[in-house]
């Protein structure tokens, strides 16, 4: 199958336009590609856990999950965030079937292992394909919750990003983080301009020095780990222009393209 697996960034999924989903749907019922969504709702889970009064704090992008957080990071994303997009899908004229990485153990995880404690957090160490092809058979746009569970039934918050990378790693997909910016920048003369393309080491070199930051880290650390690990290629690109996805699928340079190979930067 010619998969396109689809992350949608919590901070773009309250703006994206009824032209993504179309377009989308078009993709699939074309047979272009066979999408696959998996999405975040970072922003959302904020607003809840302020609401609430409950603490949060982040480390290089991640969020601290105490088994607090945990509940309400469960809620939002495997609840509302989850139906909401099979909502817009199906609005578009599409079929859904929205499904947490927890259902059936679709996600297989375990801790993360770092040097500063962040409770729940996990990493996909196993994703079940065979669940993603036969929701694709039924002509289904799979959309995916990140979270993941162990063998114990523990279950784990993930990093939308990480779950996307490694869902495209099990299907051999491209790999497409749409957000409402247009991929990374770099600043000249007090110009921003996009890189249209970067490799794993000039992405690292961006973040050693601070000018890739924030949630974009674990965006791009997901890509070139995705790029090599089975992962035919990874873009981030705007999801606020219309028909950016079938820009990119037709070859339109769009975006940033992330690439295990060296280079230099493009722009």
């Amino acid at each position: 199958m010619n998969y396109l697996v689809i992350k949608c960034g919590g901070s773009v999924l309250e703006q994206l336009p009824a032209a993504f989903y179309k377009n989308l749907v078009h993709l699939q019922q074309t047979g272009q590609c066979q999408p696959v969504i998996v999405h975040g709702g970072g922003p959302l889970i904020s607003s809840l856990l302020k609401k609430l009064g409950v603490e949060t704090t982040f480390v290089n992008g991640l969020r601290v999950t105490t088994e607090e957080v945990l509940h309400i990071v469960e809620m939002v994303l495997s609840g509302s965030v989850n139906k909401q997009l099979v909502g817009h899908i199906r609005k578009a004229g599409g079929d859904a079937y929205g499904i947490s990485g927890v259902d059936g153990g679709l996600l297989q995880a375990r801790a993360v292992d770092t040097s500063v404690p962040l409770g729940f957090v996990g990493e996909v160490i196993g994703v079940k394909k065979e669940y993603i092809d036969h929701l694709l058979e039924l002509g289904l746009i799979p959309v995916i919750s990140p979270l993941g569970i162990d063998e114990y039934g523990q279950k784990y918050n993930i990093n939308g990003d990480v779950a996307a990378s490694a869902v495209a790693q099990a299907l051999g997909a491209k790999l497409c983080f749409i957000s409402d910016i247009p991929g990374v920048f770099v600043e000249k003369n007090g110009v921003k301009t996009t890189l249209h393309e970067l490799s794993k080491a000039e992405a690292e070199k961006l973040i050693d020095d601070q000018i890739i930051t924030g949630g974009m880290i674990p965006k791009v650390r997901a890509a070139i780990d995705g790029l090599t690990h089975n992962v035919q290629e990874a873009v981030i690109l705007n999801g606020l222009e219309e028909n950016s996805l079938s820009d990119y699928l037709n070859g339109k340079t769009i975006g940033t393209k992330l690439m295990a190979s060296e280079g230099i930067y493009h722009v």
